[in-house]
């Protein structure tokens, strides 16, 4: 047992001394320390010559709940376990270490997570290029990409897998950022690898026979490498068969979306910022699925949603067809959730782990498929026609289960009670003596009743005494002398007879062998199986898929989704787009749409403004969430959509320190502004979400009109830049690409009202004192803000030389408040009319000249006209 540390120990690992025994688990030695503080356990020691032994124990029985809190904690444990026969050994028992668990190889069911991959990863490479290869021991699968440019990229699509574990090749673990880096953005354990000479040949043996495709799939020597360095490890740690590990698969990262974590985390895919669950996320919303192998693949898909128009209108089509079948929605619907976990139980099975439950859910599961496939291929669909005729239902192994194994078999497979009756002829013979046995015992009691007189005689057994005769000590007198006395009790004696002896070694044997032989046959019946596990995973790539599609179709369904429109123009168009988790969060009815449209001509950036609480966060994420899901395949929250592929998408939002990487939220900010500067193309989405905010004000402009004009000169992607700074409204005159949109706002009786619509135009007030007292600041706060702000407007706006403030005093003010100083002269005549004026008179005035009669109907004229003359 050793600790993965983050450092540079943070691969080493030895085989402990822990190890099975008997009803315990037990480490020894330092491990014994360590595990006994660790997992709150008493430390206690075994006598070892000239010292004592450290040593704790947990039952063996609930040993995998102890494993799995020292993984959980950043261990390695090493289990070892006796390899020979106690009975045949000479000596002490060869004892070796069977398998190493680590957090990337975790196998067993209770240690994982239904929904979630366990992904274990490993890169390699040289110069430019760095290869991966992912893998997740549960499910057998293996995937490898190969990527040239800034380590950036690869981080980001190491950082799509979430990896529990991640093994670096040793040059690569040497670079002391990039391994800093991943700790930091992974947040896992990251472990040095490398390859000896001996190692090295023996990968390039095995993995031909390992994967069928490997020459097809690892053409250049990076990715040879990276397979070699993860399969050898898996070796390493298992020591046992891999069969399940087939499905070795090249994929070309750059034909996915690319997500780095800012736009996982920002726009909430797969859990919440505030909480960090996956209630409120995106992947909440459409986890519609049936199936685990279903929810595993969603996650996956938001991961990396598509770039191709044909393979995204594929899935689109085959939504299509449920919604326009919705009993075909049902029934496939129902037919799913009878399918277990394919992938982990064909795992298990190849493992060596599964029990005979496994196998009747495998049958069980099999037993759907021809319903199911059925069903697809008269559903008149041509793409839902074409993935059930996929779905191999593997017949034959579905007949050779329900014939060896019975339909309710215990947990455990080495107690008998798995094989069915008929299966196998020796074994009935077995079980018959057994049968024969106990009634052969039951007459054998009766008859000495008979013989004795002793109506309350019984026979019975115990492990340590067999079968015996039992008789209470006031019969005593009556028992005869073919009786031999075996055990003495507090109110009765046990006898045995020679006839009964006999019998007892028959129905013994042939209880022993009965369970020795299911537990042969139930292993034969496992290889068997397992066999066929691509066969399995086949099959449960298929169902995931279908299970996915119809989950998308349920949500269509629910909260009247449409099929956007995919293209390749540079052209995104939303009608009364709707943010889909907000609005599952709240009434349908009560959410306000909005319109969004972005092109590579006069509409590239639309810069945001109005007040906090307006939705324009809100607006910025929805229309990010709508192109996303567009990409994976689903329908969108909206009433049209024109969607172009986006190729990457990159987000500012919200605010965040890193105090343990010692940088601050301005820092965080600049950084993943750079990152987006950096890595955007023309393809591209950006959201940036107050930039510059956290400096100060003269500061943070000209980073935010900088920043603007970056994007709309050199990078030229569809950019949503929201802001407080309103004198960035001006650009809307110098950029060709810029227009200028507003959260709408109204105030009603000194209270401000927002109306969460994203109009065109700029606002002229950011409502911030509002917003405070919503959020419930105490009075005299908020009133003597009021008064400063009135102070200090009435500064900027009074006439030229008639302040005394000097410019330098001014620096930390709100920019908007300070452009109020440069008033015209024609303002200068106003403001001197209106002096004279009730302050009720001049709120109605203000409000009359910001009116815009163009943007309002009729009736929103009337209610207007009607607050002024109850003012008045």
């Amino acid at each position: 047992m050793e600790r993965c540390t983050y450092g540079s120990e943070g691969g080493s690992w030895k085989p402990a001394a822990v190890r099975r025994q008997g009803a315990g688990f037990l480490p020894y030695f330092e491990d014994a320390e360590k595990a006994a503080e660790e997992l709150e356990i008493t430390l206690t020691s075994r006598d070892g010559g000239k010292e004592r032994i450290p040593m704790c124990g947990v039952p063996y029985h609930s040993a995998h709940t102890y494993v799995e809190r020292l993984i959980e904690k950043g261990y390695k444990v090493a289990i070892c376990e006796q390899v020979e026969n106690p009975a045949a050994a000479k000596g002490v028992v060869k004892r070796e270490v069977v398998r190493v668990i680590t957090p990337g190889t975790i196998i067993e069911e209770n240690m994982l997570i239904e929904q979630e991959n366990n992904f274990l990863l490993t890169l390699a490479g040289s110069g430019e290029t760095m290869a991966l290869a992912a893998a997740d021991l549960s499910t057998g699968e293996c995937h490898v990409t190969e990527l040239a440019g800034s380590l950036d990229w690869m981080i980001d699509e190491a950082a799509s897998y979430e990896p529990k574990e991640v093994l670096l090749d040793e040059p690569l673990y040497g670079n002391a950022a990039l391994r800093e880096t991943l700790v930091a953005r992974l947040k896992c354990l990251v472990t040095p690898i490398t390859l000896d000479k001996w190692t090295e040949q023996d990968m390039a043996e095995e993995l031909p026979k390992q994967f069928a495709q490997f020459a097809e799939v690892c053409t250049s020597p990076n990715l040879v490498r990276v397979v070699s360095l993860l399969f050898a490890y898996l070796k390493q740690t298992q020591k046992r068969t891999l069969g399940h590990l087939q499905r070795l698969r090249r994929y070309d990262a750059k034909q996915f979306m690319m997500l780095d974590e800012a736009a996982r985390r920002n726009l909430e895919l797969t859990s919440t910022l505030s909480e960090g669950k996956k209630r409120g996320s995106l992947l909440w919303l459409l986890d519609q699925t049936a199936t685990a192998m279903g929810s595993r693949l969603l996650r996956k898909w938001l991961d990396k949603p598509l770039l191709n128009v044909r393979d995204i209108k594929r899935r689109h089509d085959m939504v299509e067809a449920f919604l326009a079948d919705f009993l075909l929605l049902d029934e496939a619907r129902e037919m799913l959730k009878q399918v277990y976990d394919l992938e982990r139980l064909a795992a298990r099975i190849s493992f060596g782990s599964a029990n005979a439950r496994d196998l009747t859910n495998v049958k069980r599961s099999l037993g759907v498929i021809p319903e199911l496939r059925e069903r697809l291929m008269l559903s008149g669909h041509d793409e839902l026609a074409a993935l059930g005729e996929q779905m191999d239902g593997c017949a034959e192994l579905r007949e050779l289960i329900d014939r060896a194994i019975v339909d309710e078999p215990p947990v455990s497979v080495k107690e008998g009670g798995m094989i069915r009756e008929g299966y196998n002829h020796e074994l009935d013979q077995l079980r018959s003596i057994q049968k024969d046995g106990k009634s052969w015992i039951a007459q054998l009691e009766q008859q000495e009743r008979d013989l004795t007189g002793i109506k309350s005689l019984k026979i019975g057994y115990n492990r340590v005494f067999g079968y015996y005769i039992e008789v209470t000590k006031s019969n005593l007198q009556h028992v005869p002398d073919r009786y031999q006395r075996k055990q003495t009790l507090a109110n009765a004696e046990r006898f045995v007879t020679p006839e009964l002896k006999e019998r007892e070694q028959l129905i013994l044997n042939a209880s022993e062998k009965s369970v020795e032989m299911e537990y042969e046959l139930f292993t034969e019946v496992r290889t068997q199986v397992a066999q066929e596990v691509y066969r399995l995973q086949q099959l449960a790539e298929r169902v995931a898929e279908l299970d996915v599609l119809q989950a998308f179709a349920v949500i269509a369904q629910k909260y009247h989704y449409v099929r956007p429109v995919v293209h390749n123009e540079d052209r995104l168009s939303i009608k009364q787009g709707r943010h889909p988790v907000v609005e599952a969060a709240t009434k349908v009815e009560d959410f306000v749409a909005n319109d969004a449209m972005l092109d590579g001509g006069k509409r590239q950036i639309l810069l945001i403004t109005g007040p906090n609480m307006a939705g324009k966060s809100t607006y910025m994420r929805q229309v990010a969430l709508i192109t996303l899901m567009s990409q994976i395949g689903s329908y969108v929250p909206a009433e049209h959509a024109e969607i172009s592929i986006v190729d990457r998408i990159f987000t500012r939002i919200g605010a965040a320190d890193d105090l343990i990487g010692g940088r601050s939220t301005f820092m965080v900010e600049m950084a993943e502004t750079c990152h987006a500067l950096r890595e955007a193309t023309s393809r591209s989405l950006i959201l940036l979400d107050e930039v510059g905010r956290g400096t100060s004000t003269y500061d943070g402009m000209a980073l935010a009109h900088a920043i603007v004009e970056y994007i709309h000169d050199h990078i030229g992607a569809k950019t949503l830049f929201s802001t407080h700074y309103h004198e960035l409204t001006e650009l809307e005159q110098e950029l060709d690409r810029l227009v200028n949109v507003h959260a709408q706002c109204i105030e009603k009786d000194g209270k401000v009202v927002f109306l969460h619509r994203i109009v065109p135009g700029g606002a002229d007030k950011s409502y911030g004192i509002h917003v405070a007292e919503l959020a419930g600041l105490p009075k005299p706060v908020i009133q003597r803000a009021k008064e400063i702000l009135g102070e200090l407007e009435g500064r900027f706006h009074a006439p030229a030389g008639k302040t005394d403030q000097k410019p330098d005093d001014r620096t930390q003010l709100s920019l908007f408040d300070y452009a109020a100083t440069a008033v015209s002269t024609e303002e200068d005549k106003v403001a001197e009319a209106t002096a004279t004026l009730t302050t009720k008179e001049k709120e109605i005035i203000e409000a009359l000249r910001k009116w815009d009669l163009m943007m309002k109907n009729p009736f929103e004229c009337m209610q207007f006209l009607y607050e002024l003359k109850q003012k008045l």
